[in-house]
């Protein structure tokens, strides 16, 4: 188990928020402590992180999680960056989580998930956190590429980007160029977490998530974060930095 957190490079840009509690609760891992022991300790988080097999059958996930403030976790980088974000967001998991709750007593747990439980699911796994400029923002959204990341560029200076999803996280433990977030706007006074993680509680809806308010974002293109992105050929990759869909008139 130790050996699986060790391949963590807490060096990357991405991790740049996570690291300092990430590696002291890695660090107690490999000293043997266990998983959910050592996301305990560190003692931030509105909730108890539990055995995986303390999830009672015909139980949902999330349903427990609401109902007794205990989190099932398994070992590995699923679930330790999912703690991580549990400590860091404490606000936006629990709205999340209430969110999820709302969606099973309404529905069910049905075969397939309907768009507002999707969508939940989606923002919890794989989103990521942007503040930035309006112009940037719209380059975004019209995934015009050239503008956001060559013509635009030092304009990214003034924004700030935060992974949430903690599936995006644990993808980028082997970064690849393809992998792509789901990109949330936030519109916070201030790019502190704890500002962020208070605002966007306040800010998530069944309602919104389900109307897919996300932009795609392959990651590895935000400047900074990725040595290669230096040169402008790096965006003219169209099979990860996919033009807009054209739409019949």
């Amino acid at each position: 188990m130790p050996a699986v957190l060790e391949v963590i490079d807490w060096t990357v840009p991405w991790l740049a928020p996570w690291r300092d509690q990430g590696e002291a609760i890695a660090r107690s891992v490999r000293d043997g402590m266990a998983q959910t022991a050592a996301l305990n300790q560190a003692a931030l988080a509105p909730v108890h992180f539990v055995p995986q097999s303390e999830l009672p059958a015909g139980l949902a996930y999330e349903q427990y999680i609401f109902d007794f403030g205990r989190v099932p976790t398994r070992d590995g980088l699923h679930d330790f960056f999912n703690g991580l974000v549990w400590h860091a967001f404490p606000l936006s998991k629990k709205r999340l989580n209430a969110l999820q709750a709302a969606q099973i007593e309404r529905t069910g747990i049905q075969p397939v998930r309907g768009p507002a439980r999707d969508a939940l699911t989606v923002f919890d796994e794989n989103a990521a956190l942007l503040q930035a400029p309006d112009a940037l923002w719209d380059a975004l959204d019209a995934k015009d590429w050239q503008c956001l990341f060559v013509e635009l560029r030092p304009l990214w200076r003034q924004a700030h980007l935060v992974l949430f999803g903690h599936a995006l996280m644990e993808k980028l433990v082997a970064p690849r160029k393809s992998i792509t977030a789901h990109v949330y706007r936030v519109l916070a006074t201030g790019n502190a977490i704890a500002s962020v993680d208070a605002w966007l509680a306040h800010d998530l809806s069944a309602e919104k998530l389900a109307a897919k308010p996300f932009v795609h974002l392959p990651v590895l293109g935000v400047p900074g974060w990725w040595a290669a992105n230096e040169d402008p050929a790096f965006y003219r990759d169209d099979s990860v930095f996919r033009l807009p869909r054209l739409t019949n008139p």
